[in-house]
């Protein structure tokens, strides 16, 4: 399918976009080719206001709840081509990817849908004490106001899916701020919602100019949660913006691939490449950093140079292709630098480097020196700089010396190593013998330090946050 056939304007719902609107309109690229691939209609501080006024609870059994997940999910498994073809034209991955994403997001939906039915209750007996009474105190959930859910360019589907699905479980209602380099996906996913029987009053998508529509949808009191998924920077902004109420904010990582020297090299090689170079390295989640023991470096270097060169950038339309672009060529330019200063800095180019437009070629560098901006900083591409460590502690030690703090994985067959690597990484995660990456979309995800506040993202952790407990109790006896 070629862009030009996606190439529309999506439409906000009127109640938001009002007659203000005009031909307010923001140009969506194909970062393959610059093309067009859609326009959106973006809102002014007048349609912010309408969003937050027409966004409001409506009450939905858990079986309403249930249900329109659930028909959500059959609806875009039936589209699930469109929607994969529909996030390459907007992101510039390849359809590997795009279609690996479409089926995550039915996950969300099916798990969501299961939690939807789920008793969050509990009960506590006040006469288990000797001043007790004969009473019990019972706990319920109930659902936020009003969520402000802004999401990043990178997974323009599996992201939105797990801001929405939650709050949709919860029955709290959100207004969504898709990325503006990415909104086509979020449009189209809450157009596919109303479908499946969410009321329109619980979700309100809008599209807009930082100063006139994020900062006060996050300063509004109205607003409970905000919901925030992107870089560390802005998180902070938010921190500072958002005042008296919760908080989740998913920052960004720099998430290393530990390589023990008992470890299975060739596990070790293709968990690397495919923590580096999946999605186009554009994770936060992504190995960043792959520190191989002293010992087998040199082994491990070669093997991994032999496999990088099975993931072949090009068309992202083309079935062959693995790394399709990074975001837009502007993001392409700071990972050639970053690649150039690597080298300056004295690391070895093994492979890649080159960069065409917005396409960055998987790229490996060998013996990077631990100060250079490459692995210093989040370089979001597909990069896989390789550097030597003596040993798990010397590993952990400069990984826990940096200011992220989202996940890690290791390599080893050393049941003590990993148990050790367990303890004493301090990050969100950590995964053995897997990429960094690893869960499943119910299971907690998060980090500390400049990665996060320690919230949990994941199906149930999200509909936590997204409802208060309440508590009451009856005599009982």
């Amino acid at each position: 399918m070629s862009v030009t056939e996606q190439t529309e304007i999506l439409e906000l719902p009127s109640y938001i976009a009002g007659e203000a609107a005009g031909e307010d309109l923001l140009d969506v690229l194909y970062p393959y080719t610059g093309e067009v691939a859609g326009r959106v209609r973006q809102v002014d501080g007048a349609g912010l206001e309408r969003a937050l006024t027409a966004t409001q609870p409506v009450e939905l059994t858990r079986w309403a709840r249930h249900e329109i997940l659930t028909k959500a999910r059959s609806l875009l498994s039936e589209r699930a081509e469109e929607f994969a073809q529909l996030i390459r034209c907007e992101t510039g991955l390849c359809m590997r990817e795009t279609r690996y994403e479409v089926g995550r997001t039915q996950d969300v939906l099916q798990f969501a849908a299961m939690e939807a039915l789920r008793d969050d209750g509990q009960i506590f007996s006040c006469d288990i004490l000797p001043q007790g009474q004969a009473r019990k105190i019972f706990t319920t959930r109930e659902p936020l106001k009003l969520v402000a859910a802004i999401t990043p360019f990178n997974h323009p589907l599996n992201q939105v899916a797990h801001k929405l699905s939650p709050a949709i479980a919860a029955g709290a209602p959100v207004i969504l701020k898709p990325s503006e380099k990415t909104p086509l996906t979020a449009l189209r996913f809450t157009e596919l919602l109303y479908e499946a029987g969410l009321p329109p009053s619980m979700l309100s998508t809008i599209v807009g100019s930082v100063d006139e529509v994020v900062t006060p949808l996050i300063a509004d009191e109205r607003v409970e949660l905000v919901s925030f998924t992107g870089s560390v920077a802005i998180g902070k902004t938010i921190s500072r913006t958002a005042g008296y109420k919760k908080l989740c904010l998913e920052l960004g990582g720099n998430s290393p691939l530990i390589v023990l020297d008992d470890a299975d090299l060739d596990l070790a090689v293709t968990l690397a490449a495919e923590g580096c170079f999946r999605n186009s390295g554009q994770r936060c989640t992504a190995v960043k950093r792959v520190l191989v023991q002293e010992s087998i470096h040199d082994e491990f270097s070669r093997r991994f140079v032999e496999k990088a060169r099975e993931y072949v950038a090009g068309d992202p339309e083309d079935p062959d292709t693995r790394v399709g672009t990074v975001i837009d060529e502007d993001a392409a330019r700071v990972l050639e630098g970053r690649v150039a200063q690597a080298v300056a800095d004295g690391a070895e180019l093994l492979l890649g480097g080159g960069r065409h437009g917005a396409l960055m070629e998987p790229t490996v560098l060998d013996r990077v020196p631990r100060t250079t901006p490459l692995v210093v900083e989040e370089s979001f591409g597909p990069l896989a700089p390789i550097i030597p460590v003596k040993d798990l502690d010397d590993a952990i030690a400069w990984y826990n010396s940096g200011p992220f703090g989202l996940s890690s994985a290791v390599v080893t067959n050393n049941m003590d190593a990993a148990l050790k690597a367990v303890r004493e990484l301090r990050c969100g995660t950590t995964n053995i013998n897997e990429v960094p990456g690893y869960r499943i979309e119910s299971s907690p995800f998060g980090g500390v330090k400049d990665s996060g506040l320690g919230i949990k993202e994941g199906v149930v952790e999200t509909m936590k946050f997204m409802s208060n407990v309440k508590t009451f109790s009856l005599p009982w006896g």
